[in-house]
């Protein structure tokens, strides 16, 4: 039985993450809540457990690696922004590429998704990889995502009487999530990322306007689409489907850990607009974490 860690455990990361654990045969290592954040008694859990996930802020997920970094048998799963860059680390996207859920599989090091970024990144990389979006393509992005994952301070916000209905944010068009995106996405040009909070707990939408035109070979909507269709064939998590709704709800898959994808076009107009629609806490964030640790425990070979 696989002995899981969960460092951090008391978010809504770390609780999604203990709450899905309940499901599968792993042991829960949990430490004294008046010690959480005590070296010695992290570094004693970590030694007793297989599997250490991290549900930390950056810097403190940095120091966790260094920490326990000569524990050999300890296998990490960062939740944090942290090492979604970092040479060494796996992505923890099992539905990247068709190798990617193997790779996950054999690493020590797996770092867990942006929930912005999985979106992005699933309607992307295989039109990239196709050659139907060129690396170096000028791109918009935009998403909007449920308050849960704004943080203490967004909930509390928008949970009390007058809360905000929207909020575009990180207008600086520095977003921590575009090095992720760019990385994974097959980019080479920054694209424009807009992100946005609206006021419903948990949800989300990314959405990537293109014009068909100025695309090589000029595909057609049924191009795009079959394009997305032919990677995530037989996927359980992710799924391409219908784009005949006249509007998209972004809370629709709220609660679940599946991922939709829509190619929504017009080819008089020479317009596509790419659609992810997802939980940001689900595959989002605490369930992909779970897709992650089945694939480490070496529970799950086929959850791409």
């Amino acid at each position: 039985m696989t002995r899981v860690f969960i460092d951090g455990e008391a978010g809504t990361t770390g609780l999604g993450i203990r709450d899905r654990l309940r499901g599968l045969p792993v042991e829960i290592l949990s430490i004294d809540p008046a010690r959480r954040k005590d070296p010695s008694a992290r570094l004693d859990m970590m030694t007793k457990a297989d599997l250490v996930v991290l549900c930390l802020p950056d810097d403190a997920a940095r120091e966790a690696v260094a920490l326990a970094g000569s524990l050999e048998h300890v296998r990490f799963l960062d939740a944090s922004t942290a090492h979604r860059v970092t040479q060494g680390w796996e992505y923890g996207f099992p539905e990247m590429t068709p190798e990617q859920a193997s790779r996950i599989g054999k690493a020590r090091y797996v770092a867990n998704p942006g929930c912005y970024p999985t979106g992005v990144i699933a309607l992307l990389r295989p039109l990239v990889d196709a050659g139907l979006i060129p690396s170096d393509h000028p791109l918009t992005i935009n998403a909007v995502s449920g308050y849960s994952g704004g943080g203490r301070s967004e909930i509390e916000a928008h949970e009390r009487e007058g809360g905000p209905a929207f909020a575009l944010y990180g207008l600086g068009l520095e977003h921590k999530h575009v090095p992720e995106i760019m990385h994974y996405g097959g980019l080479t040009r920054r694209p424009l990322f807009v992100p946005s909070i609206g006021h419903f707990a948990q949800g989300m939408i990314v959405s990537i306007p293109l014009h068909l035109p100025d695309l090589p070979g000029q595909p057609c909507t049924a191009d795009i689409a079959a394009c997305l269709a032919a990677r995530y064939a037989g996927s359980e998590r992710v799924r391409v489907v219908s784009s005949d709704r006249p509007r998209l709800d972004a809370a629709a898959l709220a609660g679940q850990d599946d991922m939709e994808l829509r190619v929504h076009g017009n080819d008089a107009r020479g317009h596509v607009l790419l659609t992810a629609c997802l939980d940001n806490l689900g595959k989002g964030a605490s369930g992909a974490a779970l897709q992650n640790i089945r694939l480490m425990s070496g529970r799950d070979v086929s959850c791409a």
